[in-house]
C-alpha cells in the first residue's frame, strides 16, 4: 500500500494516479469538444462516467427562490419572508466594479474563452500534480453557475447538496456538457448576471443585491470599487472571509481581489493601492426573516396569511405544490390588513392589558359584507420568551391558534335569537323563565334521536330575582339563561345548528358545535376570528362573508411575473334581512347605563354583546358598526386563571365581567379604527317593550352582569354566562350572588377542551 511522504504529502504513486485523474478529464474536455458524435470518452472508470452524448440536453435555469415580501392594504411592508434571502436584479443595476471584481477573481479570461478554459485546465493540471493534491481549480464562471443550478435544485435536502457538490469525474463531465450548452444559448453577459444572482455571499445573502444590503446596507447597483472587491472575495469561502465575524481576513482577502483586478487591468495600481488602505466599511443590516419580524405588531396576522397560503387549494392542489410556491418565494402579497385598524388594535389591548399579565388579550377586526380582516393582533408578542407565544389567540388550531378556541359565553345568545326569528317566533317572544329549571327534555335535534336530559341537570338564572315571564329583549339585556334554554326548547336544536353552520361558527379545533341545549349559553370554545366574522353577518343584514386576508398574489420568475389566483370571500344569506334587523334593534347601543358606559361608541350607531364564562376564565366582547365589526377576548389561553382579585394593565380588579376589560378595549379598538370613516345607520326595527310595574320596581333594585360601569353584577357558571347588551340596562349598583349549579354531563369542556393551550403548548 503506498505511504504517504514524510513532509505529509502524497507519495509517487499518489500522485500519478492524481495527474493521470485530472488528465483524463483534460482528455475528456477536449474530446467532448472535439468529436462531440463520437459517443462514449474512452475514459477508463468502467461505466462510472456518462457518455457525453447520453447526457440529457434540457438543462433548464431554475426559478431562483427569493424573498416573499407582505403588504398591507395600502402597500406598505408588512414582513419579508424567505427561504433564502435573495433578489434578483438585472446586469445593468449590478455596480460595474462588482462585474469586474468577480470576474477578475473567479475567471479573469472569462471574456476570452468558451465555456470551458484549456489553458487553465493544463494550467491546473501541471499545477496539481506538482503540489500533490488539488492547489489550483479551472473552473470557469459557466461552470460555477452550472454547479449552482445543481445546489439550488437540491434546495435544503442534504443529500441532494451532497450529489450536487461531490467531486467526482462524472459530475464534472456533466458540468461541462451544460456549460457548454449555457454558453451558446445566454451568452457572457447573462451568464454574468445569472452567476451574480445565484451565488452565496455568507449571511444569509444569496445573490448580490442581497448581499449588498446585508453588508452595506445599499443597493448593488451603488457598491463602489473597495465594497465590490470585497463581496466578490466572499464567494471562494463565504465562512473563512465573512467580514462580520473575521474583519482581519476579510480584509486580505479583499487586498487580494484588488490587487487582480490592476493585474487585468481593470483598474490602475495606484487605484488598488487607495483602496487597500480604506476600512471595510461595513454597515450591516440584519436578517429581517419571517414574520417574527413583522412591523405594527401585525406577526399573527402575517403568519395567518402564511398558513392561509400553505393550506387554501387556490395556490395548489397539494400540500407539497403549496409548501413547493411558497418556499420558491419571489412573491408579492398584498393583503386585506388595514393599518388604522391594526395600529388601533395595538394601541388599545397596550393601554389596558400587559404582556405580562396573568391572562391575554386578543381582538380582530372584520368588514361587514367582504369578510375582509382588518385588524389582528393580542396582548402577547410573538416569539419564544417569557410572555410570548407562537398562538394565534384569534384563530382556530389549524391556522394556528389554540387547541380549542374560548368559551364564548352569552356573546352565544344572538345566534338562537336568530334562529329564532328565522322560524316565525315575533321579537316579542314570551317564556316563563323561572329562576332555576331542569333541562328541558327531550330537545329536538336534527337527527331522529333527540336529545334527552337523562341526569335531570339544572339550569339557573344569575339571581333569584330574575323571575320571568320575560320577553326576548328583555331577556337579552338580562341575559336571562332559562329564557334561552326555553327557546331552544321551542324551536328545537336544529335551527340553531343550520343557523351557526350558515354563520360559519365552528368550535376552536374545527369541528361543528355539538347539538345540546348548553350551548345556547356559550359553553364552546370559539374563536374571535370566528366570533367577529358571524356577528359581522348581523351588521350586513344577514348576510355572511367568509374571512379573507389576501387581495392578490404576484409572483416573480426570472424576468417574467404572473399573477396567482387568490381565495375569495364567498358571501350568502344567513338569515333575513328582517331577522337581522331585528337582532340589530335588541344589540343596540344604548350607552347611557350599563355595559353600554364602558363599551358603546357614543358618535355612531353600533350594537354588541358581552359574556364572561365559568368561574370568569373568559371575558368577551363582540360588537359593530353598520360597517365594522370586532370580537375581544380577555382569559388565559391554558383555562387556569380565575379572573377575581386579579391586576391587568396594573389596574385592580375584583371580578373581571364582559364589559369590564374586553369592553373597554372594544370601544377604544373601534373608535380608532373608523376615525374619518362613514356613520351609517341601522334599519332598526321597533320592538315594544311589556308594561309589567313589578319588573320596573325590581330593576331599580338589582344589578345586572357588567352593570354598576362594570363593577358589579352577574357572573359566568359552568360556562353558562350571564353577558349583557349595550341596551336596555339600568345602572343597579348591587351585587348580586353567584350561584353554583352543575351543567348536563359532557358539557362543561374544563382543561381538556375548553380552549387551553394544551397538547404541550403555553402562552
Amino acid at each position: 500500500m503506498p505511504k504517504k511522504r514524510s513532509g505529509g504529502g502524497l507519495s509517487p504513486t499518489q500522485q500519478a494516479a492524481k495527474f493521470l485523474g485530472v488528465s483524463v478529464l483534460a482528455g475528456a474536455v477536449m474530446a467532448g469538444l472535439a468529436l462531440p458524435a463520437a459517443g462514449a470518452l474512452g475514459l477508463a472508470a468502467k461505466g462510472s462516467v456518462q457518455g457525453f452524448d447520453d447526457i440529457p440536453d434540457n438543462l433548464k435555469s431554475p426559478a431562483l427562490s427569493q424573498r416573499t415580501t407582505i403588504l398591507d392594504s395600502k402597500g406598505s411592508q408588512i414582513a419579508t419572508v424567505y427561504s433564502r434571502d435573495r433578489t434578483v436584479v438585472d446586469l445593468k443595476d449590478i455596480s460595474p466594479f462588482m462585474q469586474k471584481a468577480i470576474v477578475a477573481i473567479e475567471d479573469s479570461r472569462y471574456y476570452q474563452h468558451g465555456a470551458v478554459d484549456l489553458k487553465g485546465i493544463l494550467r491546473a493540471v501541471n499545477q496539481n500534480a506538482q503540489n500533490g493534491g488539488v492547489s489550483q481549480g479551472a473552473s470557469t464562471l459557466t461552470q460555477q453557475l452550472v454547479k449552482n443550478y445543481f445546489v439550488e435544485e437540491a434546495g435544503d435536502d442534504p443529500t441532494k447538496v451532497a450529489q450536487a457538490t461531490q467531486q467526482t469525474i462524472g459530475r464534472k463531465i456533466r458540468e461541462l456538457k451544460y456549460a457548454i450548452q449555457l454558453e451558446e444559448k445566454l451568452g457572457k453577459k447573462k451568464i454574468l448576471e445569472n452567476y451574480l444572482n445565484i451565488t452565496f455571499f455568507g449571511e444569509q445573502a444569496y445573490g448580490v443585491e442581497a448581499a449588498a444590503q446585508r453588508y452595506f446596507s445599499k443597493s448593488a447597483k451603488k457598491l463602489n470599487l473597495q465594497e465590490s472587491a470585497l463581496l466578490a472575495g466572499i464567494v471562494q469561502s463565504p465562512s473563512r472571509y465573512d467580514p462580520v465575524n473575521d474583519e482581519e481576513e476579510a480584509t486580505k482577502r479583499r487586498n487580494t481581489v484588488l490587487q487582480r483586478m490592476a493585474e487585468v487591468h481593470d483598474i490602475s495600481q495606484e487605484e488598488a493601492d487607495a483602496a487597500k488602505e480604506t476600512k471595510l466599511g461595513l454597515h450591516v443590516r440584519k436578517p429581517n426573516n419571517g414574520c417574527i419580524t413583522a412591523a405594527k405588531g401585525s406577526s399573527f396576522f402575517c403568519k395567518y396569511v402564511e398558513n392561509v397560503f400553505l393550506t387554501d387549494p387556490a395556490f395548489g392542489r397539494t400540500k407539497e405544490a403549496r409548501a413547493k410556491i411558497w418556499n420558491q418565494g419571489g412573491l408579492t402579497i398584498r393583503t386585506t390588513l388595514d393599518p388604522q385598524s391594526q395600529a388601533s388594535i395595538q394601541a388599545s389591548i397596550k393601554d389596558h392589558v400587559n404582556k405580562s399579565d396573568k391572562v391575554a388579550a386578543a381582538a380582530t377586526l372584520v368588514e361587514p359584507g367582504t369578510g375582509k380582516i382588518l385588524g389582528m393582533g393580542q396582548s402577547k408578542p410573538y416569539g419564544y420568551d417569557k410572555n410570548e407565544t407562537e398562538i394565534n389567540y384569534s384563530v382556530n388550531h389549524g391556522m394556528g391558534g389554540s387547541n380549542f378556541g374560548f368559551p364564548t359565553g352569552s356573546t352565544f345568545k344572538p345566534f338562537v335569537a336568530a334562529a329564532a326569528l328565522e322560524q316565525g317566533r315575533p321579537a316579542t317572544q314570551e317564556y316563563s323563565s323561572p329562576y332555576k329549571m331542569p333541562y328541558p327534555s327531550p330537545v329536538q335535534t336534527c337527527g331522529s334521536k333527540p336529545w334527552m336530559n337523562r341526569a335531570n341537570d339544572q339550569v339557573p338564572n344569575e339571581s333569584e330575582s330574575e323571575v320571568g315571564p320575560y320577553q326576548l329583549k328583555e331577556a337579552m339585556a338580562k341575559s336571562v339563561n332559562t329564557y334561552f334554554v326555553q327557546m331552544i326548547s321551542d324551536i328545537g336544536l336544529c335551527p340553531v345548528k343550520n343557523q351557526i353552520d350558515k354563520l360559519g361558527v365552528v368550535e376552536g379545533s374545527g369541528q361543528k358545535l355539538p347539538e345540546v341545549p348548553a350551548i345556547a349559553l356559550g359553553s364552546r370554545g370559539i374563536s374571535p376570528l370566528t366570533m367577529a366574522t358571524a356577528y359581522a353577518a348581523f351588521a350586513s343584514r344577514g348576510m355572511y362573508c367568509t374571512p379573507v386576508a389576501i387581495e392578490s398574489v404576484s409572483q416573480k420568475l426570472g424576468d417574467r411575473e404572473k399573477s396567482l389566483d387568490v381565495p375569495k370571500s364567498t358571501c350568502s344569506r344567513a338569515m333575513s334581512e328582517t331577522t337581522a334587523d331585528t337582532v340589530n334593534s335588541l344589540l343596540s347601543g344604548v350607552i347611557d347605563s350599563g355595559t353600554g358606559q364602558q363599551a358603546g361608541l357614543t358618535d355612531r350607531a353600533n350594537a354588541g354583546k358581552t359574556g364572561t364564562t365559568d368561574e370568569r376564565k373568559n371575558a368577551w366582547f363582540v360588537g359593530y358598526t353598520p360597517n365594522l365589526a370586532g370580537a375581544v377576548w380577555v382569559g388565559s389561553a391554558t383555562q387556569q386563571v380565575h379572573m377575581t382579585n386579579i391586576n391587568i394593565g396594573g389596574v385592580y380588579y375584583d371580578k373581571v365581567y364582559g364589559g369590564q376589560v374586553p369592553g373597554p378595549i372594544w370601544r377604544d379598538v373601534m373608535t380608532g379604527a373608523l376615525v374619518g370613516k362613514d356613520s351609517p345607520s341601522f334599519n332598526l326595527v321597533n320592538i315594544p317593550d311589556p308594561v309589567k310595574e313589578k319588573d320596573k320596581d325590581k330593576d331599580r333594585d338589582r344589578g345586572h352582569d357588567d352593570g354598576n360601569n362594570g363593577r358589579h353584577g352577574g357572573n359566568g357558571n359552568g360556562n353558562l354566562t350571564n353577558g349583557n347588551t349595550i341596551s336596555g340596562l339600568t345602572d343597579g349598583g348591587v351585587v348580586v350572588p353567584t350561584p353554583s349549579f352543575s351543567l348536563p354531563g359532557g358539557f362543561i369542556q374544563g382543561n381538556d377542551n375548553s380552549g387551553g393551550d394544551n397538547g404541550g403548548r403555553r402562552n
